[in-house]
């Protein structure tokens, strides 16, 4: 349906999901023999925790050159904000889509891209 809900410490937040995804996931779930419910389970069938995401996003790393260290489920959830924020450059929606009722809460995630924006000003060399 193009979206999905999460549930986490008390909040229920809407996720919405690009098409491709969606067939993506379709085509897991058929495979899967998944018909209704939570997609991603554990052999036993329940749902996977946090904790069992962060394990295998840190098992991920082995084969990478990305620290452990820096890898945590909610830096996916920075890295969507910065990337939807370079593209479309509205905060306001962003706030929407995150589920923030504060514009200040969307600006946090954003700090990154404030840096970026001063890395960019001193590469234009307008002072000299």
């Amino acid at each position: 349906m193009g979206r999905a809900e999460i549930s986490l410490k008390g909040k229920i937040r809407t996720i919405l999901l690009p098409d491709k995804l969606c067939r993506k996931l379709q085509k897991y779930a058929h495979k899967q023999k998944i018909t209704s419910g939570a997609l991603f389970i554990t052999r036993s069938g329940k749902n996977l925790s946090r904790r069992q995401i962060w394990a295998e996003m840190k098992k991920l790393c082995q084969s990478t050159d990305v620290a452990p260290s820096k890898v945590f489920p909610h830096n996916l959830r920075h890295l969507f904000a910065v990337t939807y924020y370079k593209s479309c450059r509205d905060i306001a929606r962003l706030a929407d889509i995150l589920g923030h009722s504060n514009i200040e809460t969307t600006r946090i995630y954003l700090l990154t891209a404030a840096t970026e924006h001063r890395k960019q000003l001193d590469q234009l060399g307008l002072v000299s």
